[in-house]
């Protein structure tokens, strides 16, 4: 293990009767850097990470975690590991208070040390106010920000966060990844799963694509986005079918690419300024009414579309059955 290489992944693999959730990957996390699983639901990130945490037992392959080697003890590391699970792992019945007094129990603080560093989480967390009521009558975000305290209420070296923001309102969701920046800036280790493309783009510092149970592509957030340098997009909003569109403008003006991005959205892209004049004659000619022609920014879903092949619709689709967004 490399002197800065916190956890060292390899042949990692994990089958469910007829379903392989994990197929072999290999990985390393660097002491300090905040570390993204990023890819559809289904692919394999959950599987992962109750790998790496102890939760599952892997079919094969190694696990290291600061040197310690995992694979015939999963809980060997435990106690430099922080876990946020992707369901809250809390007491209803207990305050918020009490959840993380008892959480800080666990991992042999005493009373007057844990009470303390329970008040402090609860404070820095925004939840003071309610440290007293009971977790069951908490908001989903304030069960969030709860379940996140808890995953750090005795300091780990690494923490991993299993879809931290999904099926929270979106100020909570921005206040959760607040508090996962201000981690990280503190120089905690943090392995992030997620299906959120913006997310990721805006929190790591390298990305792993992960889909089937296969890693695809991993590198860093600048690398990746080096990618899209040079690159020119325009998204035509259009009313009527546009489903053949594409294959007209791509012969019509070779060196275009283009694709659905929703119903009734297309884009455009180039290596050079889209033409948006002779688009949408041409678009206009098919009987399409173009009612808006903007630039947009590529960014990490670009990358991430063509190194997997899933489009970003679908990914925003999970987004909006989870109930929010980045």
């Amino acid at each position: 293990m490399a002197a800065d290489v916190i956890i060292e992944v390899r042949g990692l693999a994990k089958r469910f009767g007829g379903v392989q959730a994990v197929a072999g990957v290999d990985f390393d996390v660097r002491a300090g850097e905040l570390f993204g699983f990023l890819g559809p639901n289904g692919a394999g990130k959950t599987t992962t990470i109750n790998m790496l945490t102890g939760l599952a037992r892997p079919d094969a392959g190694t696990i290291r975690i600061a040197g310690i080697d995992c694979s015939a003890d999963p809980k060997a590391a435990q106690h430099l590991v922080g876990t946020v699970p992707d369901e809250t792992n809390l007491y209803p019945e207990l305050t918020g208070f009490e959840n993380l007094s008892f959480c800080a129990a666990l991992y042999g603080m005493r009373r007057a040390p844990r009470e303390a560093r329970a008040r402090e989480l609860l404070e820095s967390f925004g939840l003071g106010e309610a440290a007293d009521r009971k977790f069951g009558g908490y908001s989903k975000g304030m069960k969030r920000r709860l379940t996140l305290a808890a995953g750090i209420v005795h300091q780990p070296q690494i923490l991993f966060l299993d879809e931290p923001t999904t099926g929270i309102d979106v100020a909570s969701a921005r206040q959760i990844r607040q508090l996962i920046a201000d981690l990280h800036r503190r120089g905690t280790t943090i392995f992030l799963t997620t299906h959120y493309i913006e997310e990721a783009e805006r929190l790591c510092d390298r990305i792993a694509f992960i889909v089937a149970g296969r890693i695809v592509r991993t590198d860093s957030v600048a690398a990746l986005m080096q990618e899209t340098e040079g690159q020119h997009a325009v998204e035509f909003a259009l009313s009527g079918e546009a489903r053949q569109v594409c294959g007209v403008l791509e012969e019509a003006l070779p060196g275009l690419s283009c694709r659905l991005v929703s119903d009734g959205r297309l884009r455009v892209e180039a290596a050079w300024p889209v033409p948006i004049g002779p688009i949408v004659r041409l678009l206009e000619e098919r009987g399409l009414e173009v009612e808006e022609a903007r630039k947009v920014r590529l960014s990490l879903e670009e990358v991430f579309v063509r190194v997997t092949g899933i489009e970003a619709a679908a990914m925003q689709r999970e987004r909006e059955k989870a109930g929010a967004g980045p």
